[in-house]
């Protein structure tokens, strides 16, 4: 049985919390987790960054609007206990995949933003060699049933893939997902050096880039992150999962790593946003690889407002304002989103 608390949970909630604490004390269930510096390397180089040369032009926006009538962005969690980490508390079989299914129907199911016959590439985080557990990568039972969504909207081919930062094939096959994306009836592509192609990105750092070819020629584009610490930008979300459609060296892109997100978030518009919190790497990120790290939330939250999920995820779990992420504020300015995420109509839902 599920309880709802629909756009306005301040009705819910005691007297004196303005709209933006409420929403925030539902997610957060129990208090902010605050972050400790962590190590955390950057992304591996892949290929020569290509040449300006012969470059394809233009922008890949993929968004579906908003409906007066439906929610920007759903918030879905299970209740968990605060006091226990990752490796202590009692993830479920089972639980990521209700978490998808509610969101989906709360923001009014799949089949408004996928469309028969589409070519739908769905992007999790596979960049790391590590279990599910360690909360690196994207959870493979909530890729799973994104899949299984995407089927029954009449999808004509769905996709998952990843340029990952450790060696692909040991990232696919240890983070679950490739096995589980499989079982859906994903067709899983590893990156290839032959798969990428020259696209003028029109950033302000990223101009001309190589981009991974599937992302080139899709219909639809589910992003599919995971809610991290970072070392260089204190949380890496769903705009910093970009950075798995690019070849080249990227560990360059770091000096200017907040334009060069502001960059890819107004390249690549995704059609819907489904960031994994069901187990939250709270220090030692982007790699992780310590239980006592990751914290249980049992939470997804979806929105079609990249940068409102983004400022959400980032207050509620590391307590980190627009400010200290300037990107968001960056891809807010290219109007890609808002920051003010309390100005969104909001459902929260919570699973029994």
């Amino acid at each position: 049985m599920a309880t709802e608390n629909n756009t306005n949970p301040e009705t819910n909630q005691p007297s004196g919390l303005t709209r933006r604490e409420a929403m925030l004390q539902l997610l957060r269930a129990g208090g902010i987790a605050a972050a400790a510096a962590g190590g955390g390397y950057w992304l591996s180089e892949h290929s020569a960054r290509p040449a300006a040369v012969h470059a394809e032009q233009g922008r890949r926006d993929h968004r579906v609007y908003a409906n007066p009538q439906l929610p920007s962005m759903t918030v879905v969690r299970y209740p968990t206990d605060e006091t226990h980490s990752a490796a202590a508390a009692s993830a479920q079989p089972g639980e990521p995949r209700a978490l998808v299914q509610r969101a989906l129907a709360d923001l009014g199911g799949m089949s408004r933003f996928i469309s028969r016959q589409d070519v739908v590439v769905i992007k999790p985080n596979i960049a790391w060699d590590r279990t599910p557990e360690q909360a690196a990568n994207t959870n493979p039972e909530l890729v799973a049933e994104v899949v299984r969504q995407c089927w029954q909207a009449g999808a004509k081919r769905v996709i998952v893939t990843d340029v990952s930062c450790n060696e692909p094939r040991r990232c696919f096959q240890r983070s679950g997902i490739q096995a589980a994306a499989r079982a859906a009836g994903a067709e899983v592509i590893l990156p290839d050096p032959e798969m990428f192609r020259d696209v003028e990105l029109g950033g302000v750092v990223l101009k001309t880039w190589s981009v991974f070819t599937p992302f080139l020629e899709a219909d639809k584009v589910l992003n599919l992150p995971i809610a991290k610490h970072h070392a260089l930008t204190g949380a890496t979300l769903s705009m910093k999962n970009w950075y798995g459609i690019l070849g080249g060296q990227r560990n360059r892109l770091h000096q200017q790593i907040h334009q060069s997100l502001a960059d890819l978030a107004a390249f690549m518009l995704p059609t819907l946003t489904i960031m994994d919190c069901y187990r939250v790497l709270l220090r030692n990120g982007p790699t992780g690889g310590n239980l006592e790290d990751v914290a249980l939330k049992k939470t997804v939250v979806a929105s079609i407002d990249p940068v409102a999920l983004d400022a959400y995820v980032a207050k509620a779990y590391w307590n980190l304002d627009p400010e200290h992420l300037p990107y968001l504020q960056m891809a807010a300015n290219r109007g890609l989103g808002t920051t003010a995420f309390d100005t969104l109509p909001v459902k929260f839902s919570q699973l029994t």
